[in-house]
C-alpha cells in the first residue's frame, strides 16, 4: 500500500477528486433560545439571519479551534473546548459542479462562555436572541434546516443538503 506521500494533487485529479470546504458553526444557547447575527455586507445572504459565530475550517486547524476562534472573532465571547457539543455534521453543496460548491460544516451548541456577546465585526448588522420556536426570516437555508432539527429533535449525527 502506497504511503500518503503518494497522494499527490496530480494523483487526485487524475482520479476524480474535489475540495472539500470545511466550516464550523457555533449556536450559542440560552434555555430553548438561540444566539443569530443578521448578514451584512458579505455579498453572501445578506440580510439573513444565521449563526451567532460560524467561519471556514483554517489550514492546520481543528473543526473545534474553528469554533472556538470564530465565537472570539465574531462574539467576543470565549468558549472552552469541553462547553461544545457536537450537534451535526453536513454534507452540503449547491449542485453547481464547482469545487467550491461541496462544503462540510459542523455544527455545534454551546450553553457556556465567557464574556457577553456583541459584534465584533462589520459582517453583520445585528445580533439577537429568538425561542427556537419563534426563529426571524429569512434564514440562511441550510442553517434553518438544523434550526428545524434542533427544534424537532432528534438530530441525526450527520445530515446531507442539496443534493
Amino acid at each position: 500500500m502506497a504511503g500518503h506521500e503518494d497522494y499527490s494533487a496530480d494523483y487526485a485529479g487524475q482520479h476524480g477528486r474535489f475540495t472539500v470546504i470545511p466550516a464550523a458553526y457555533v449556536f450559542l444557547r440560552r434555555g430553548e433560545s438561540v444566539l443569530l447575527q443578521q448578514r451584512a455586507g458579505t455579498g453572501y445572504y445578506d440580510g439573513y439571519w444565521a449563526a451567532g459565530a460560524a467561519g471556514h475550517v483554517e489550514q492546520g486547524e481543528s473543526v473545534f479551534s474553528a469554533a472556538i476562534r470564530e465565537a472570539s472573532e465574531e462574539l467576543g465571547v470565549t468558549i472552552l473546548e469541553s462547553d461544545l457539543r457536537a450537534v451535526t455534521a453536513m454534507h452540503r453543496t449547491g449542485a453547481t459542479g464547482a469545487a467550491i460548491d461541496e462544503r462540510l460544516d459542523v455544527f455545534f451548541t454551546c450553553s457556556a462562555w465567557s464574556g457577553e456577546p456583541q459584534l465584533q465585526e462589520d459582517k453583520a448588522s445585528d445580533l439577537r436572541w429568538f425561542p427556537l420556536e419563534e426563529l426571524p426570516e429569512p434564514v440562511v437555508p441550510h442553517e434553518l434546516f438544523v434550526l428545524d432539527l434542533l427544534r424537532s429533535g432528534p438530530v441525526p449525527p450527520v445530515v446531507a443538503y442539496g443534493f
